[in-house]
């Protein structure tokens, strides 16, 4: 020990032979928890307008007034690693690859931070595009040049 100490002074590297284990022995860790944490990683990516979760999840999310953070998303664990599939749907105007792109990051990097789980697969189906905005801002734009139209006839 005293020999490592003088090593780090004279700021050589030691390399220790013994190998820090920080799996997860003993440690169940639910796929509805691994769900969860992929939810949330999923809401903060720009250009997700939200999650597809179908019917059914549609219903318990509307009878319990709760927001299903796991929707949309199916996790499968086996022994230490994990795959996971991410159903979204995406604002019009997004350039799908970026985002798509961006959540198998996002997701990687926050499931395995947290759970010590590898993930292998993140696999990103895009069910449709929210164009809601986009007809909000036409309608907004129509109902501007009506006005415009009827001021100026009124002058």
């Amino acid at each position: 020990m005293e020999e490592e100490n003088k090593n780090m002074e004279n700021g050589e590297v030691v390399e220790l032979d013994e190998e820090i284990k920080t799996e997860n022995e003993g440690i169940q860790i639910s796929s509805d928890v691994v769900a969860v944490i992929a939810g949330v990683a999923v809401s903060e990516v720009q250009g997700v307008s939200g999650m597809s979760g179908g019917f059914a999840g549609g219903i318990t999310e509307v009878l319990s007034g709760k927001k299903n953070l796991a929707k949309g998303i199916k996790v499968d664990i086996d022994e230490n690693t994990a795959k996971i599939d991410v159903n979204i749907i995406v604002e019009y105007g997004s350039r799908i690859p970026d985002v798509a792109f961006e959540i198998q990051n996002r997701v990687k990097k926050s499931v395995e931070n947290m759970t010590g789980l590898k993930v292998e697969e993140v696999n990103v189906h895009v069910q449709g595009v929210n164009t809601d905005a986009v007809m909000n801002e036409k309608d907004n734009e129509d109902k501007q040049e009506e006005n415009d139209t009827e001021n100026s006839e009124g002058n």
